[in-house]
C-alpha cells in the first residue's frame, strides 16, 4: 500500500504543476494568483509523507517542500524561475525538480524553441566518469560504515558528509542531464566547492545553486532592497536556510528539530558578513583582500567541516539514524542485486 501511494507521487507533482501553471496564466501577480495557487502549494508538503524510506523523504522534502514552495511562492508575485509562459515540459520539470533553466525568460519567450546545441563529447565522457567514481566512493563509503564497529562519531560524519556530496552531485547534475536531453539548458547545481577560496565562495558561487538562487530571489533580494543594506539580505537568507533544513531534518529523522542546524546556517552568516566586511576593508588599504587560493581552500573546508561536526551533522546522523540510512541503502541495493558490493556481505 506504501509503495502505491510512492508511486503516485511523480503523477500528482505532474498535476499540481500543470494547474499551477494553468492558475498563473489566469492570473497577474499578487494575491490573487497566490490564492490561486494554494491548492498546489498545499499539496506539497504532503507529498514526501507518501514515501516509505527516511532518505527519500527527506530528499523529496528539500525538493518539495523548500525549493517547490519557494519556486511557487516567486510564481504567485512575478519573479523567477518561473514563468506561466514556459511550455509545460520545461515549467514541471522547473517546478518540481531541483533545477534551473540557464535562461527562463528566453525560454518563455520561446527563444528556446530550438534545442540547445548537444554536450561535447569530452563534456559527457568527463561527466560519466566522474559520476561513476563519485559511485564507487559511495560504495566504499557504505561498505566502511557497515563494516563498522566503533568509529570515532567525527570519523563516521566525515565519511558521510563525503557520501551526501557524492550522492548530490550524481543526482543532481543527473537530473540537469535528463532536462538538457529533453530539449531544455539547464544551470550547474555545484561548482567544485573544494576549490572555495571564501566563505562566500563557498555558499554563493559553488556549493547548491539551485538553493541559492531561490533563497537569492525569495529572500537576499526583498531584503536588501527593504534595508538598503546586503548583510540584512545576508543575515536573512541564512536564517531562512537554517529554518528550511530544520523542516527537511524533520521529515528525514521525524524528530522535532533542536534549533542547532539554524545556529550553523546562522553563524555562518555573521561569518559571512565578517569576511566580507573584512575583504572591503583591506581592499580599501590597498592590501590584498584574499590568501592564494590553495592557502584558502582548506581553511575555508576546514571551517565548514568544523562547524557541521559541531551543530549540521548530529541533527541528520546522530542517534542511531546513520544506522538507518546505511540499512535502507543496503536494502536499496540488495533490490538491485548489488548488496553484496555495497555492503560487504556475501
Amino acid at each position: 500500500m506504501r509503495h502505491a501511494a510512492a508511486a503516485a507521487v511523480p503523477l500528482a507533482t505532474t498535476v499540481a504543476m500543470l494547474y499551477a501553471r494553468l492558475a498563473a496564466s489566469l492570473t497577474g501577480p499578487g494575491p490573487r494568483r497566490l490564492a490561486a495557487l494554494l491548492p498546489a502549494m498545499a499539496l506539497l508538503p504532503v507529498l514526501p509523507l507518501a514515501l516509505p524510506y527516511y532518505s527519500y523523504r527527506g530528499f523529496s522534502a528539500f525538493v518539495f517542500v523548500w525549493l517547490g514552495e519557494f519556486k511557487l511562492l516567486l510564481l504567485a508575485f512575478g519573479h523567477g524561475p518561473l514563468h506561466p509562459a514556459l511550455r509545460p515540459l520545461p515549467f514541471v520539470f522547473t517546478a518540481a525538480l531541483p533545477v534551473k533553466l540557464v535562461d527562463a525568460a528566453a525560454a518563455a519567450a520561446g527563444a528556446s524553441a530550438s534545442r540547445p546545441p548537444p554536450a561535447a563529447p569530452a563534456a559527457t565522457f568527463k561527466f560519466v566518469v566522474s559520476s561513476a567514481i563519485k559511485v564507487g566512493a559511495m560504495a566504499a563509503i557504505v561498505r566502511v560504515l557497515h563494516a563498522k564497529e566503533e568509529m570515532h562519531r567525527y570519523a563516521a560524519f566525515s565519511l558521510n558528509a563525503v557520501f551526501m556530496y557524492c550522492f548530490l552531485d550524481v543526482v543532481l547534475p543527473a537530473l540537469g542531464a535528463a532536462g538538457v536531453a529533453l530539449g531544455m539548458e539547464m544551470e550547474p547545481q555545484f561548482d567544485r566547492p573544494y576549490l572555495s577560496a571564501s566563505l562566500r565562495d563557498f555558499w554563493g558561487r559553488r556549493w547548491n545553486l539551485v538553493a541559492s538562487a531561490v533563497l537569492r530571489a525569495a529572500v537576499y533580494d526583498p531584503f536588501r532592497a527593504r534595508s538598503g543594506d546586503p548583510a540584512a539580505g545576508v543575515l536573512a537568507a541564512f536564517l531562512v536556510s537554517g529554518l528550511m533544513h530544520e523542516v527537511v531534518i524533520l521529515y528525514l529523522t521525524s524528530r522535532a528539530p533542536t534549533g542547532r542546524v539554524t545556529a550553523f546556517f546562522a553563524l555562518h552568516g555573521v561569518c559571512v558578513c565578517a569576511e566580507r566586511w573584512w575583504c572591503a576593508r583591506q581592499h580599501k588599504r590597498e592590501a590584498r583582500p584574499q590568501l592564494p587560493r590553495a592557502v584558502a581552500a582548506p581553511l575555508v573546508l576546514g571551517f565548514v567541516a568544523g562547524t557541521a561536526f559541531w551543530l549540521f551533522f548530529p541533527a541528520i546522523y546522530g542517534g542511531g539514524m546513520d544506522d538507518l540510512y546505511l540499512a535502507e541503502i543496503a536494502g536499496f541495493a540488495k533490490g538491485l542485486g548489488l548488496g553484496g558490493s555495497w555492503t560487504g556481505e556475501n
